[in-house]
């Protein structure tokens, strides 16, 4: 399948993370390279004794290797298929695929050996998002290793990655669709729109936040921020909230958040969706609202835009407060790579300022893959 002619020698004792099978190799522990590598190449990977550790995808960076296969077999034409099978038959095993939930996602990068590579599947159709070059250069292998394996539950295949790397275009791999696309989580009813909608089309990260807040949403009046799709509004109204605002700069996202509240049988009168900047929306509010969710979009991409992404995170959690009620619920997301979770925590925690009078309510915090994992009082 692969041409691993292409050599890269690793620094004595560089091999180390390899045998402990982690999936990068950086730029600092290589030694020699074969002449004319290109990015996305398949290369062969050798420890400073010539011995074969494994084969992965060439990029030009800091992290030069993502490995895709260990040891010294050489993949062959069935390497996707056997790769996304065992992915699938994962996700089936511990339910996360059944009949009231079929938006979910197939490939999570490494933590499916295939480093640089998402896999979402919305009812029917899959989205292809890569994240190196060698993933975009294989995007036909695995396009047609997914219809192999999810055969006829597959209709249609479309790769987006104009957002993740340079100069490529969108296209679809397998068949064709029509967008919006309506899918079910938890039995619920959602318009996806894959090829115009941020990311692969609807934030599968959030699906137990979104379980979470409707179990906890019941007589309660909630503020959905930065709402997007408005998953989190519909699954507050499934909970019995006594009424739920939805807010969001874009007035496209707006249009399709109210489209989803009105196909799960709510009524966007009674809960009102807003065009407009959340920070504006919720300055001069005091004690209006029992939950608050704050999913923004990345503050910092890079490193050197952190401190100001955590000014950002300062305020937004700050205005949060003001306009929560006492014994409310904040749940507070960042999904700023650089952002990790202790400054996250702190960030949060700083933002109930201790200078002004406050009163008692939780928070639910999570970072980049944004699970729950931070619960604070203030």
């Amino acid at each position: 399948m692969n041409d691993t002619s292409l050599i890269i020698k690793l620094k004595k004792g560089k091999e180390q993370s390899l045998l402990r099978k982690h999936p990068w190799i950086f730029s600092g522990a290589i030694q020699q390279y074969s002449p004319d590598m290109t990015n996305g190449s398949w290369v062969k990977v050798l420890s400073a004794d010539d011995q074969t550790l494994g084969f992965g995808h060439y990029q030009k960076g800091s992290i030069t290797v993502r490995m895709l296969s260990f040891g010294n077999t050489n993949p062959d034409q069935n390497f996707y298929i056997n790769k996304i099978q065992a992915a699938y038959d994962l996700r089936r095993g511990a339910s996360v695929i059944s009949p009231k939930t079929n938006a979910w996602r197939l490939i999570h990068g490494e933590g499916d050996g295939l480093p640089g590579l998402i896999v979402d599947v919305y009812n029917g159709t899959a989205i292809i998002q890569a994240h190196s070059y060698g993933m975009h250069l294989d995007r036909h292998s695995i396009a047609t290793a997914i219809a192999s394996v999810l055969g006829k539950k597959i209709q249609s295949v479309y790769y987006k990655s104009q957002g993740t790397l340079d100069h490529v275009d969108n296209e679809y791999l397998h068949g064709n669709t029509t967008v919006p696309h309506t899918v079910l989580e938890y039995g619920y009813k959602f318009l996806v729109d894959w090829e115009s909608g941020q990311k692969t089309g609807f934030f599968l990260d959030q699906r137990e936040n979104r379980k979470l807040l409707g179990e906890l949403a019941k007589d309660r009046v909630v503020l959905n921020t930065f709402c997007y799709t408005g998953g989190f509004s519909v699954y507050a109204l499934q909970g019995k909230a006594k009424s739920v605002h939805s807010v969001d700069a874009s007035e496209k996202a707006i249009a399709l958040a109210k489209l989803n509240i009105e196909l799960n049988g709510f009524n966007t009168e009674e809960n009102p969706c807003f065009v407009a900047d959340t920070f504006d929306f919720l300055k001069n509010k005091a004690d209006v609202y029992d939950v608050i969710i704050l999913d923004p979009p990345a503050f910092a991409k890079h490193k050197d835009a952190r401190h100001q992404a955590m000014k950002g995170y300062q305020r937004l959690n700050a205005e949060a407060f003001r306009a929560i009620k006492p014994g409310g619920i904040i749940f507070t997301f960042s999904c700023s790579q650089v952002v990790d979770k202790q400054l996250f925590y702190d960030t949060v925690v700083s933002s109930a300022n201790p200078g002004r009078p406050r009163h008692q309510s939780t928070t639910i915090a999570g970072t980049t893959g944004r699970s729950p994992g931070i619960h604070l009082s203030s």
